[in-house]
C-alpha cells in the first residue's frame, strides 16, 4: 500500500487517497456530512466514490469544484449476492487507497471483503459508518443483517454512530462496543443567522399566513403522508412545504389531495444551501418511523425555528429543554403539537430563539470536525486531512 510517504525534495506529504463505500450518493443527512467534510480536507485528499445504486449520485453536485474527486464506472460492484470472487475484487482494489471510509448498510459488503482478505493482504484501514435504518428497520433490525454486521466489522477500524441510539445498537447488537465511536452530527451555525437570500420554487409566502417547512428525502421511513394529514387538521391560513425528492413523492401528492389540501401544499425538490432558504419556515416538522440525529433538526435550531417530531432517535435530547414538549408521543400529541406552534407567534419565536442557542453551543461543525481529524488522522498515522 502506497501514497504516505512524504516527497524527498519538498517533505510534503501527497494527498491522502480515501475510497468512499456508500449505501447510495442522492444527497441525505449522511451525504452532506460526508461532503462537507471532502470539501474542508481540500487539496489534502483524492476521493474516489463508489455507491451500492450506480445512479443515485445526487450529492456530487455539491462537492467543490477544486476538490480531486472521481466516480469510476469500472470498479468492482459494492451490490449483489455475498460471493467470496466479488469480496477478492473488492478488497483488491481497495488496496490503491490509503483509507477506506464505509456508509451504511448497502456498503456491508465492502466492509466484508475487508474482513475476508484483511488476513491475506495489506489492506488500508476502515472505517465504517451507520446513520439509520429504512423502514423496514425502524422498529427492529433484520436479523440476517444484524449477523451480517457481527461477522464483519471485527476488521474496521472503528464504527462511527451519530446518535446515543445507534450507539446502544451498536453495542447490545453488533457486538462492536469497542469500535463504537459516538460523533454527533454539526453544522456551520454561524450561517444560518442570515434571513433567506433564496426562494423556494412554486412558493411565495402570504399575508397571514404560517409555513409548516420539512427537509427529507421522500422515503416511506420519513413517512411524510403523516404530515400531510396532520396538516390537513389545521386551519387554512398554513400551508406546508416539503423540500426533498425521492420515491414517495406521488404518494404525498396524492395524500394531499385526498385530505383536500393540494393548494396548500408545496413540494419544490431537492434544494442545496438550505441556510439560504430555510428561514422561509416558521417551523420544521418531522413525521418519520425512525430517525437518530437529523441533520435537518440542526439547521433549523440554528435558524431559530421549532421543531415538532414524534419522539424518535436522539431529536428530544438535540432540542432546546422549551422544545421538548412538542416532541411527541404518540399521533394525538404530534398533531396538538402542531396546532398549538402553528397558533402563537410569540410561543414560536421564544423557543425559535433557545434553539438558535442550544445549535450554536453543541452543533457547531468545528466540533465535529475536530473529532473526524482525530478519527481519519489516527488510521492515518497521524496525518492531517483538515486545514487548520
Amino acid at each position: 500500500m502506497a501514497g504516505r510517504t512524504a516527497d524527498r525534495v519538498t517533505g510534503v506529504l501527497p494527498p491522502a487517497r480515501l475510497l468512499h463505500l456508500h449505501s447510495s450518493f442522492s444527497l441525505g443527512g449522511k451525504e452532506a456530512r460526508a461532503v462537507r467534510l471532502m470539501n474542508l480536507m481540500g487539496p489534502r485528499a483524492r476521493h474516489t466514490v463508489l455507491s451500492a445504486v450506480p445512479d443515485a449520485m445526487g450529492a456530487r453536485d455539491a462537492i467543490g469544484p477544486a476538490i480531486d474527486v472521481e466516480f469510476p464506472a469500472d470498479a468492482p460492484p459494492l451490490h449483489g449476492k455475498p460471493a467470496l470472487a466479488r469480496y477478492r475484487d473488492l478488497s483488491a482494489y481497495m488496496q490503491q487507497f490509503d483509507l477506506v471510509l464505509s456508509f451504511n448498510w448497502g456498503s456491508m459488503d465492502g466492509v466484508m471483503a475487508h474482513r475476508v482478505f484483511a488476513p491475506f493482504r495489506d489492506l488500508p484501514p476502515l472505517i465504517h459508518h451507520e446513520d439509520g435504518f429504512n423502514e423496514d428497520e425502524s422498529v427492529r433490525r433484520n436479523w440476517k443483517r444484524n449477523g451480517f454486521r457481527r461477522l464483519a466489522l471485527p476488521t474496521a477500524e472503528a464504527l462511527v454512530v451519530p446518535s446515543t441510539l445507534l450507539e446502544r445498537i451498536a453495542s447490545d447488537e453488533w457486538r462492536a462496543r469497542r469500535r463504537t465511536v459516538l460523533i454527533r452530527n454539526g453544522i456551520d451555525t454561524s450561517a444560518y443567522q442570515a434571513k433567506p437570500s433564496v426562494a423556494i420554487p412554486g412558493f411565495a409566502r402570504r399575508e397571514g399566513e404560517v409555513v409548516i417547512g420539512t427537509v427529507a428525502g421522500l422515503r416511506k421511513v420519513k413517512n411524510l403522508p403523516r404530515l400531510v394529514r396532520a396538516v390537513a387538521t389545521l386551519p387554512t391560513n398554513v400551508r406546508l412545504v416539503i423540500v426533498g425528492e425521492g420515491p414517495e413523492r406521488a404518494a404525498i401528492a396524492a395524500e394531499a389531495a385526498a385530505c383536500e389540501i393540494a393548494d396548500r401544499l408545496v413540494m419544490p425538490g431537492f434544494m442545496t444551501e438550505p441556510a439560504r432558504w430555510i428561514g422561509h419556515f416558521h417551523l420544521l416538522a418531522l413525521s418519520s418511523q425512525s430517525e437518530q440525529a437529523p441533520i435537518a433538526v440542526i439547521e433549523a435550531m440554528a435558524a431559530g425555528l421549532p421543531v415538532v417530531s414524534p419522539d424518535v432517535g436522539d431529536v428530544a435530547a438535540m432540542v432546546a429543554p422549551d422544545n421538548q414538549h412538542f416532541i411527541a408521543a404518540d399521533e394525538t400529541r404530534f398533531r396538538a403539537a402542531l396546532a398549538e406552534l402553528t397558533a402563537d407567534g410569540d410561543l414560536r419565536a421564544r423557543i425559535g430563539a433557545a434553539n438558535r442557542r442550544v445549535a450554536a453551543e453543541r452543533f457547531d461543525e468545528s466540533a465535529m470536525v475536530a473529532a473526524y481529524e482525530n478519527l481519519y488522522g489516527g488510521a492515518l498515522k497521524g496525518r492531517r486531512l483538515f486545514a487548520g
